[in-house]
């Protein structure tokens, strides 16, 4: 998906603004995309899963957090799936973590930095 294209299904076409705030929010969009394409879910699936994460009760009103309900929205569909389980997902993260907090400023955030690899 182009940049073009992605302004098209964010809603942003002609506006000089980011269309993500964060490189993270990208990502998460496009793992979504391609894990669509590739078949493992619908798009209904896919919008009842995000539907139910936005309607939670802890949801910001301002829609604020909702590349983090977009994030949560794919760990619960995976995990529906059997793709990946909260558990490994949580481990993932973790190790991300602290890949990040070994890494120094300004390079590249790499798994294999986790310190609990070594």
């Amino acid at each position: 998906m182009n940049q073009h294209e992605v302004r098209l299904a964010v809603g942003t076409e002609g506006l000089d603004a980011p269309v993500f705030a964060e490189p993270w929010q990208a990502e998460a969009f496009a793992m979504v995309v391609a894990l669509h394409e590739r078949g493992l879910f619908t798009w209904k699936e896919w919008a009842e899963r995000l539907s139910a994460e936005v309607k939670k009760p802890d949801a910001a009103a301002d829609g604020s957090d909702y590349y983090a309900r977009w994030l949560a929205a794919l760990e619960c569909l995976t995990a529906e799936k059997g793709f990946a389980g909260h558990e490994e997902v949580d481990a993932v993260a973790a190790a991300w973590e602290r890949a990040a907090h070994a890494t120094p400023h300004g390079q590249p955030i790499l798994l294999e930095n986790d310190p609990a690899k070594r």
